[in-house]
């Protein structure tokens, strides 16, 4: 018999291995590099081949990202994308979206396959069209990150894919008795989404948790 201590050795190496399954590039190390050079926090590379993967998958033509990384994130799901597909990604920050146009130069993205919105998303989500995109994805800040996933789940087509960051705080926001207003505003969306009728749910163990949930 496993004893706990054991099985949760177990599963932190188990999530080391899925962490490093796949090496980043060099492209990917340098939009990575950006990244923290803007103090600006980034998915781990599990979390970038789990949507790499889903964007595969839906064969995506249309993507959104909703809160940049500089790029990284991005840059994953471009690599998945249908050859003509086309993301857009909209942050506030100007130097994070400069950061993010220097990594699609260096990936040698076509213009016409990348729209990138400096403004805040709520004021951009509601000019876009409901219910035609593949993949929309949610890395904001916590406080406000329920108005945004509303916006992201009404943008999904059937059969689309919502994904949220952080969306444990790497395993903070499981604690209902604690850790704090963010970690509380987190839980919050997770178990909304949870709950969701349009949505099939799932919460995955990989960088600091990712809540995925496909439109039905």
């Amino acid at each position: 018999m496993f004893t706990e201590a054991e099985a949760q050795d177990d599963r932190r190496v188990a999530w080391a291995f899925s962490e490093s399954f796949l090496t980043e590039d060099a492209t990917l190390r340098r939009a990575r590099e950006r990244a923290f050079g803007l103090g600006c926090p980034t998915i781990s590379p599990g979390t970038g081949a789990l949507l790499r993967v889903v964007a595969a998958a839906t064969q995506a033509r249309t993507a959104v990202e909703i809160g940049s990384d500089a790029g990284v994130t991005a840059l994953w799901v471009l690599r998945g994308m249908l050859p003509d597909g086309v993301l857009t990604t909209i942050d506030p920050d100007p130097a994070r979206q400069r950061a993010a146009k220097a990594v699609f130069a260096d990936e040698q993205v076509a213009g016409s396959r990348t729209r990138v919105i400096t403004r805040p998303p709520l004021d951009v989500l509601p000019r876009l069209t409901d219910g035609a995109y593949d993949v929309v994805l949610v890395a904001v800040d916590a406080l406000s990150l329920a108005p945004h996933v509303e916006a992201a789940i009404g943008l999904l087509r059937p059969g689309g894919v919502l994904g949220v960051v952080d969306a444990a705080l790497a395993g903070r926001a499981t604690d209902a008795e604690g850790h704090g207003e963010t970690a509380a505003a987190v839980r919050a969306v997770a178990l909304a989404v949870r709950a969701d009728d349009r949505l099939v749910p799932a919460m995955v163990p990989t960088g600091d948790g990712l809540l995925l949930a496909v439109r039905r």
